[in-house]
């Protein structure tokens, strides 16, 4: 029954931290709006948030790993609670993106102590099960937090929904001082010694195809509420359902990627990854159908999702194997460099935005998903070989 418990917790928290960096995509035209500044330079606030998020993860990971995870866990999640409220009473561009920089600065670190410990309480058999649960955390914060923020942003403030965060966070600490597991072993060992994880070939390819995923996912996802309205013609009143379907499809992008691991992992995700280059091309010329545009994205939402149980636990059972010393970086790699991911596809959207157009980032994310998909195709034969 506590592992249950334990393993809802888990998906809870990975949802209050998806929401905090999912929300910001949809209340963007609010700030917009608000600080009287285009759509192109608040971008950055994406682009940032994944930036620090990437570069602070390993350094507060390895750090923190002399301490008890538990003790950890609940400082990081209360400098996240304070995080989150300044965004919510920021007044100015400045203030605002320095508070997304503290929550950015222990995120990271957060959903890897939760994902080392998922990986100590479920069974063996469980494990792909409750990792993919977890990561449907954050899709949970697609179907209900990002369309109930961006109706609390539009219909009251885009402070209001931040708002709605800290609520979420504190009843998120309250349950941790409750459930958190307090004897997960650890292997404590010098900070350099963690990062030794990094010089293995395919923790290498593996942290590369995280990279090219999201980086396919942002190019899109950064300005997906203008490509619904602007682009493909849907009025306000779909926009919400959209979101909600989106984050469905991103569920089901995890459980079918939970499926994946059990059944072939790597291997298996190739036929995926070609899937998702395929649908990226063609989201530019079929941007006027708005309805087979918005079942592409569905899609994509699906490919998107699918190679998180995969790397996660190729990256974990590595660690184990050779490197127990660097664990809870092992269980941070798929965050630090998603991130890097999110950071360089936001990027990259902005740029076309501003230098092309916005129909065009179909396009960018196509080029992309070549580079994804090369790749795993790379990471799996290696993975055979070895096998």
């Amino acid at each position: 029954m506590r592992y249950r418990l334990q393993a809802y917790l888990f998906v809870f928290i990975a949802f209050m931290l998806g929401c905090n960096e999912y929300i910001i995509v949809g209340v963007l035209p609010d700030i917009a709006t608000e600080y009287q500044m285009s759509l192109a330079p608040l971008g950055l606030l994406v682009t940032v948030f994944a930036i620090i998020y990437a570069l602070c993860t390993p350094l507060v990971t390895a750090f923190t790993g002399r301490f008890k995870r538990h003790q950890v866990l609940l400082l990081l999640t209360s400098i996240f609670l304070l995080g989150n409220t300044w965004t919510a009473l920021a007044t100015d561009f400045t203030s605002l993106l320095l508070s997304r920089i503290l929550t950015a600065s222990v995120s990271g670190a957060i959903i890897s102590l939760v994902l080392v410990m998922a990986n100590y309480i479920a069974p063996r058999e469980k494990r792909a099960s409750l990792v993919s649960w977890v990561f449907a955390g954050f899709s949970l914060a697609s179907i209900i937090g990002i369309p109930l923020g961006t109706l609390i942003s539009t219909t009251f403030s885009w402070h209001d929904s931040f708002w709605m965060i800290s609520g979420i966070t504190v009843l998120a600490l309250a349950l941790l001082f409750w459930l958190v597991p307090r004897d997960t072993p650890q292997h404590k060992s010098k900070l350099k010694h963690q990062f030794t994880l990094l010089k293995e070939p395919q923790i290498i390819l593996g942290v590369l195809f995280v990279i090219c995923v999201c980086a396919a996912d942002y190019t899109i996802y950064t300005y997906i509420r203008p490509l619904f309205t602007n682009e493909m013609g849907f009025d306000n009143t779909w926009l919400n359902w959209l979101l909600f379907g989106m984050g469905i499809f991103f569920i089901i992008g995890n459980k079918f990627g939970g499926y994946l691991a059990e059944n072939g992992g790597l291997l298996r995700l190739r036929s995926v990854y070609i899937t998702m280059t395929c649908l990226s091309f063609l989201l530019g010329p079929l941007l006027g159908l708005k309805w087979l545009a918005a079942c592409i994205i569905a899609l994509l939402c699906v490919t998107f999702a699918s190679y998180g149980s995969s790397t996660q636990l190729l990256f974990l059972d590595i660690a184990e194997k050779n490197y127990p010393q660097s664990l809870d970086l092992a269980s941070s790699l798929n965050s630090i460099f998603a991130n890097i991911g999110i950071s360089l596809g936001s990027l990259t959207a902005a740029q076309t935005v501003q230098y092309a157009s916005l129909d065009k980032v179909g396009y960018v994310s196509g080029i992309y998903g070549l580079l994804a998909t090369a790749l795993v195709f790379y990471l799996s034969q290696h993975q055979k070989n070895k096998a």
